[in-house]
């Protein structure tokens, strides 16, 4: 299914009235992860700004012992600290990467803001090395902006 196709999919999910928010969000990583293929974990974490960390949302993919992650620390936390899109084509080439699994080749993860505010972020992970594109980007922004509407 293309980014296009998927769109008004998740969009269909964030206005469901029957789902709480973190069904939501559990139901547009399925979406996600069932979709394309490279997308081999799906997950939200959310910002505690007074404790400066990250905490583990619904997502789908293999059980992580990462569920608190400090900001600055891997690729989730540097996103919590720079509000920027980071794309790591070879999480072996990373000097902050927090190792996952084995099988993790490469990561994307895009902050989640609500009126201007980065409180969280979308993290992928895939099997393969660098398959993310701009597209990627532009879909998983797109699919924050819809998220948002539920803050």
């Amino acid at each position: 299914m293309t980014f296009q196709e998927l769109q008004p999919k998740v969009t269909e999910i964030t206005l469901n009235t029957t789902l709480s928010r973190d069904e939501k969000l559990l139901s547009i990583c399925q979406l996600l992860s069932n979709s394309i293929d490279y997308y081999n974990w799906v997950g939200f974490y959310f910002a505690n700004k007074e404790t400066k960390t990250l905490h583990l949302g619904p997502y789908v993919g293999a059980a992580t012992d990462h569920t608190v992650i400090p900001f600055g620390k891997g690729i989730c936390g540097q996103v919590a600290v720079s509000n920027e899109n980071f794309v790591v084509p070879d999480v072996a080439a990373q000097d902050n990467y927090i190792a996952c699994s084995f099988t993790v080749k490469s990561e994307i993860v895009v902050p989640l803001f609500v009126n201007g505010e980065n409180i969280g972020q979308i993290d992928i992970d895939s099997h393969i090395i660098d398959p993310f594109t701009k597209d990627d980007e532009q879909f998983l922004e797109f699919v924050n902006k819809e998220i948002a509407k539920l803050y």
